[in-house]
């Protein structure tokens, strides 16, 4: 039979704090009076997070192991994870244990109380978090919420419980490079939210530097809005109006005499104009690179091995909802 509950783990290189998230994980699970399992999915570390993962399981037997067969990412080992899930309510949950496991029971409680097909976890404290983290990541949740149109939680990230419903829903878009914190506000299933306080990482580092966060940045505002295309084409407007009122002033200043050489407005003009047009071609450029990866219809993980089926081949493996072509 399904459990009820299942609780997905991303795991990249997290040797040192896979036993701390078990000491505090499983008590929390235990004691829910309820069925459950644990999907850890192992994104092709490099460390020995693998044979970490094999004692805990001997000895865990609520604990499923899912093994990418390379590195995919944190947004696509989530994505690997619901794909094998199989709990009525599916809990998201990073490995560091700077979201803590004790906040569940409130989740399943609060969905089960409202019918809520989401829950997200909202961090009501992120002191532990730079002065930069915390401004740069409101500003950009708030950013998003305008570009895009969808209600996505201030300070919510990837912590939230969500109905077999919503799981659903998720695997069956074929969309690649997903933000999983932009995908579930944008279905508009019926939410709540419970607040915790951001703990540091337990132990380890993160695996989030910043060229993965601009990368992620990147997805969210390509994957979800139009807007920079309008602004481009805004830009465009207002450099060629700018470019035109140049132009007249050249022409009335030389049919009145009163040119002069000007080497200094030359160059700011032309740099100008040159720095919106390479804008505005990158800003296209993003939105073409993600229509010629869907045209590819690269999977964006496989699956090599699940402790509760065994190794899993290339032939065998079906293909993950994303890489489908629409």
């Amino acid at each position: 039979m399904s459990p009820e509950l299942s609780i997905v783990i991303p795991v990249y290189n997290e040797e040192d704090v896979l036993p701390l998230l078990a000491a505090r994980l499983r008590p929390v699970a235990d004691a829910l009076d309820t069925t459950y399992e644990v999907v850890a999915v192992d994104d092709g570390s490099s460390d020995s997070s693998p044979v970490v993962l094999q004692r805990m399981l001997r000895e865990w037997p609520q604990l499923r192991i899912v093994r990418l067969r390379a590195n995919a990412g944190h947004q696509a080992a989530i994505s690997a994870g619901l794909a094998s899930a199989r709990g009525g309510y599916v809990v998201t949950l990073d490995a560091d244990l700077q979201d803590p496991p004790e906040v569940i029971p409130e989740m399943l409680a609060q969905a089960r109380a409202h019918g809520a097909d989401v829950v997200y976890g909202v961090r009501s404290d992120r002191s532990t978090d730079s002065v930069f983290k915390r401004l740069s990541a409101r500003a950009f949740y708030r950013l998003i919420r305008v570009l895009s149109g969808t209600r996505a939680q201030v300070d919510a990230g990837d912590y939230r419980l969500m109905s077999r419903a919503t799981v659903n829903a998720i695997n069956a878009l074929p969309e690649h490079h997903r933000v999983l914190r932009f995908v579930v506000p944008a279905l508009g299933f019926p939410s709540a939210s419970v607040t915790y306080r951001r703990d540091e990482r337990a132990a380890g580092k993160s695996k989030y530097p910043l060229a993965k966060m601009i990368r992620l940045s990147l997805d969210s505002v390509t994957g979800f809005s139009t807007a920079p295309l309008r602004a481009a084409t805004w830009l465009g407007l207002v450099g060629g109006a700018a470019a035109f009122l140049l132009l007249a002033y050249a022409l009335v200043a030389s049919a009145s005499g009163h040119t002069l050489p000007g080497w200094t407005s030359t160059v700011v003009a032309v740099a100008g104009v040159g720095a919106v047009q390479l804008l505005c071609l990158g800003i296209l450029g993003e939105y073409v690179g993600r229509m010629y990866a869907h045209l590819q219809a690269r999977p964006t993980y496989f699956v090599a091995y699940d402790s509760l089926t065994g190794p899993v081949t290339p032939a065998d493996e079906p293909l993950p909802a994303e890489s489908r072509r629409a």
